[in-house]
C-alpha cells in the first residue's frame, strides 16, 4: 500500500525540486466474498489518513462505492483477482476497480425481496460526480469520482 510517493526531478534550468504525488492506494484483491470486506477496510483506513480530513459522509460515500464496485467485480468478472485504486485530490476522491471481464456493468431492475441486488450501479451514479467504464486489454476498469465536501457543507462540483 502506498500512501505518499515523493519524486525528484532534475531540471537543467531550475535545479532540483521535489514534488509530492497525491495520496494513493493500490491493492490487488482476491475475487472472493472476503475481497469486498478487505477493500472496505483498506479504503476506510486510507481515507482516515488524508489531510485535510474528509467529512464522515464523504468517507461513507467512498467506502460504499468501493464496496459496490469490488462486489460487482467479484460477482461478475472473470479471473482470480481485481485491483482497487484510490487517489485523493483536494476536490474529490477517485475510485477505480479493474477486473478481468470485458463486459461493462449493466443497470438492473432492483430486487426488492433483497435476494438479487440490482441497487448498486444506480447508487454509484447518484453518489459519484462522474462514472466511466474503460475497456482494456486484460479486462475493464470502472472508475468513479466522488466529490469532497467543503467546510460550508457543499460538494466540490
Amino acid at each position: 500500500m502506498t500512501m505518499h510517493d515523493e519524486v525528484s526531478y532534475m531540471s537543467t534550468t531550475a535545479g532540483s525540486r521535489t514534488l509530492t504525488a497525491p495520496p494513493a492506494l493500490y491493492v490487488d484483491l482476491r475475487s472472493c466474498p472476503e475481497g469486498a470486506g478487505r477493500a472496505r477496510h483498506l479504503a476506510a483506513e486510507f481515507l482516515r489518513g488524508l489531510e485535510p480530513p474528509l467529512y464522515q459522509e464523504d468517507v461513507e460515500a467512498v467506502v460504499l462505492v468501493v464496496s459496490e464496485l469490488v462486489t460487482n467485480a467479484v460477482r461478475h468478472a472473470e479471473g482470480p483477482s481485481c485491483t482497487l485504486h484510490l487517489s485523493a485530490c483536494p476536490e474529490a476522491i477517485a475510485v477505480a476497480v479493474s477486473d478481468g471481464s470485458h463486459v461493462p456493468p449493466q443497470p438492473r431492475t432492483p430486487d426488492v425481496s433483497g435476494e438479487g441486488g440490482g441497487f448498486g450501479w444506480s447508487m454509484i451514479h447518484q453518489i459519484a460526480e462522474a462514472v466511466a467504464v474503460t475497456d482494456e486489454t486484460a479486462g475493464k476498469t470502472v472508475s468513479a469520482l466522488i466529490p469532497r465536501h467543503r467546510e460550508d457543507g457543499s460538494a466540490h462540483r
